[in-house]
């Protein structure tokens, strides 16, 4: 059974480089690690890479739904491989984190994520683990949508994506079920 990484997002070229889309640009940059490259699977509604990445079988998926429909998508992916909860990993963008912070979570509430929201509609197990990555708040509700579905600044772009290589520097001992390790390794502050 392979360990699955799915990254939530928009499909289409408008909204690649949005904040919204930081779990596709952590899929993205997992994959060119890897050596990986996607493929449209109509079945699974999702691009899909699949290899071995730290010595453990691996599908990456990007649903190709949009954000808040996601759940379709992951079921199928889940439903396809057999995958219990416990192997799969869901990175989504987190407003209640600052950028450059990135969190690991095990289970839990889809604290107001309509992506999240979504997947525990279409799941039966919402034990599956979690990479928050931050993009931080505009400060009032009324501007969340426009924050999210707009381009960070470079300032902005460059903590996301340090907090992303961060969190890929803890996926081996993510792989390796290790999940205490690696969220030590990844809460602990930086001096």
């Amino acid at each position: 059974m392979p360990f699955l990484i799915i990254g939530l997002g928009n499909p289409g070229r408008k909204y690649t480089e949005t904040r919204h889309n930081a779990g596709f640009w952590f899929l993205d940059r997992l994959a060119d690690a890897a050596g990986l490259s996607f493929r449209r699977s109509l079945r699974l509604q999702s691009n899909v890479a699949k290899g071995n990445i730290h010595g453990r079988d691996c599908v990456l998926a990007k649903p190709r739904t949009f954000m808040n429909e996601s759940g379709r998508a992951v079921r199928a992916v889940i439903d396809y491989y057999k995958t219990a909860a416990p192997q799969v990993l869901v990175a989504y963008d987190e407003l209640d984190l600052p950028p450059g912070t990135v969190r690991l979570k095990h289970g839990g509430g889809h604290g107001g994520h309509n992506g999240l929201r979504d997947i525990f509609r279409h799941t039966t197990n919402q034990e599956f683990l979690r990479l928050r990555i931050g993009i931080g708040h505009p400060g009032h509700k009324s501007a969340v949508t426009g924050y999210v579905l707009s381009r960070p600044d470079a300032a902005q772009e460059r903590l996301i994506v340090s907090g992303i290589d961060d969190a890929l520097a803890v996926l081996p001992t993510v792989l390796d079920e290790d999940l205490p390790a690696a969220m030590k390794a990844l809460h602990t502050e930086k001096s």
